[in-house]
């Protein structure tokens, strides 16, 4: 019997083991319908074996018969795909067209806005600063990154025109001695720098608009109708203004005026290119994901 073996951390896997997590739940129902045996496993440096199918939770799979599957940002949409890579799943590779209108699509961002944020994001100023929401490994230039987060923020002190410039550090995330000296020399040759921790609601409602490299803090943005400069590679990028390094100054106006159609490109993204977990084709589209990717699935 072909089995699928499912890498989740300890909490995720007795979660799943209990049948409590709904997408796990039908993941499971989709594969055992083609006849796979499902086990849970909780994640080991190394998965998988030459008989056996892997799917792991956010965690690198092996490079035959190995997926991954993450969360899309918020719960109940998910992805699957053959690498942790987000810049490199099918949904970053598609094509946007904002010209298409579905009919939902108003209706769905309205009801999300407020699933998420409440009043907040209806009640948006541009109070005339940019909004620098800050991951890990600041002094790093990674080879998805155009240049180092330092090297980022200081872009936006010398091309962001007179505007403020508010870096949050993020609250998960541990800082070296190195990286928060690198922050107090920015803040020291720029007035205009400041740095806090958190406060990304506060901070998306009140921003002219958003400069990161690839936060999840972009993707909030877009239900508080906020644009997004990007230094870095992910997967909501079309909508986002891509940072051209050899025109700076050109790539934070086009951010200043961006206007993108933000209820069209949360619809397209979600509804349209990750799984539903709560809609009546979730089984569905988990099949064709497993089907895309080659598996025996039926």
């Amino acid at each position: 019997m072909k089995e699928l073996c499912i890498y989740l951390e300890p909490d995720l896997r007795k979660s799943a083991e209990a049948g409590e997590h709904n997408f796990i739940n039908l993941v499971q129902d989709v594969a055992e319908k083609s006849l796979f045996r499902v086990t849970f496993h909780d994640q080991p440096a190394v998965m998988g074996g030459d008989d056996t199918y892997t799917l792991s939770h956010m965690t690198a799979p092996p490079p035959d018969r190995g997926l991954v599957f993450r969360r899309a940002y918020q719960y109940p949409f998910w992805n699957i795909e053959a690498t942790t890579e987000r810049w490199q799943w099918d949904v970053a590779k598609a094509s946007f067209d904002p010209a298409i209108i579905h009919p939902d699509a108003k209706r769905f961002y309205s009801y999300w806005q407020k699933r998420l944020f409440g009043a907040a994001a209806a009640r948006t100023t541009k109070s005339g600063y940019i909004y620098v929401p800050l991951q890990g490994r600041l002094t790093e230039h990674r080879s998805f990154q155009r240049c180092s987060p330092i090297e980022m923020i200081e872009h936006c002190l010398e091309h962001g025109g007179t505007r403020p410039v508010v870096a949050c550090l993020h609250p998960n995330e541990t800082y070296s001695t190195a990286e928060l000296a690198a922050l107090d020399d920015l803040a020291g040759r720029f007035g205009q720098l400041s740095v806090e921790t958190g406060k990304m609601e506060h901070h998306l409602q009140h921003c002219d608009f958003v400069v990161s490299q690839n936060s999840a803090a972009v993707f909030a943005g877009y239900f508080f109708g906020k644009p997004a400069l990007l230094f870095g590679k992910i997967d909501f990028h079309h909508i986002a203004e891509p940072a051209n390094m050899a025109q700076l100054p050109d790539s934070f106006d086009a951010a200043v005026t961006a206007r993108p159609a933000f209820d069209r490109y949360v619809h397209w993204f979600w509804q349209e290119n990750c799984i539903n977990a709560g809609r009546a084709d979730a089984r569905a589209k988990i099949l064709a994901r497993f089907q895309r990717f080659g598996w025996p699935m039926e």
